[in-house]
């Protein structure tokens, strides 16, 4: 690869983590009241299309709503958001969450995630923590929203499920793998 070649691929990399970083600064900028808007509307479809929604949502110690979360690449790429915790169905925190990562991607996808925390242990932890990574986490179970899962035997494996669900766009697949949400303050 020539010299030109190489600084037009860093160039393009560069331009990749600015337009990530311009989008992260996005997603953090909504105000309150539009964060709410989002989590009913992914609450409500979530309650529609996952199989068992009302009674994972009776377990929840608490849940966190992440509504339309986008992922954006081109070898370069990053997936960022905004969203909600809520406990007995009242919001009491804001998070964000944002991830880069370099390889073979191209594409632009949306859609809505919800962890569940069936324990008071996990959604302490999740509530206490500077930033929390969801993947590195212990007891995170990613249930497929068509087919669900026993309640009881899912309870017995973890103590956080994430759900994601509304998918649209073309990408490959949605893992939680090195996602990290951290709280913050909307205007």
């Amino acid at each position: 690869m020539s010299a030109s070649n190489v600084s037009r691929f860093f160039a393009g990399v560069g331009l990749a983590f600015c337009l990530f970083g311009m989008q992260m600064g996005v997603a953090q900028a909504k105000s309150a009241k539009e964060i709410d808007v989002e989590v009913q509307a992914a609450m409500a479809e979530f309650r529609k299309n996952v199989k068992g929604a009302e009674e994972y949502l009776a377990s929840a110690k608490g849940v966190l709503v992440m509504p339309e979360i986008k992922k954006v690449g081109f070898i370069v790429g990053g997936r960022w958001g905004a969203g909600a915790l809520q406990i007995g169905g009242k919001t009491v925190d804001y998070y964000k969450m944002g991830e880069g990562s370099l390889g073979f991607q191209a594409g632009y996808q949306e859609a809505n995630f919800v962890f569940i925390f069936l324990t008071q242990e996990a959604l302490d932890k999740f509530r206490k923590s500077e930033g929390w990574t969801a993947g590195v986490e212990a007891g995170l179970t990613v249930v497929d929203e068509g087919v669900g899962g026993d309640l009881n035997t899912l309870k017995g494996k973890s103590s956080v499920l994430g759900f994601v669900f509304g998918k649209k766009g073309l990408m490959g697949g949605y893992s939680f793998k090195g996602e990290k949400f951290t709280k913050f303050k909307p205007e």
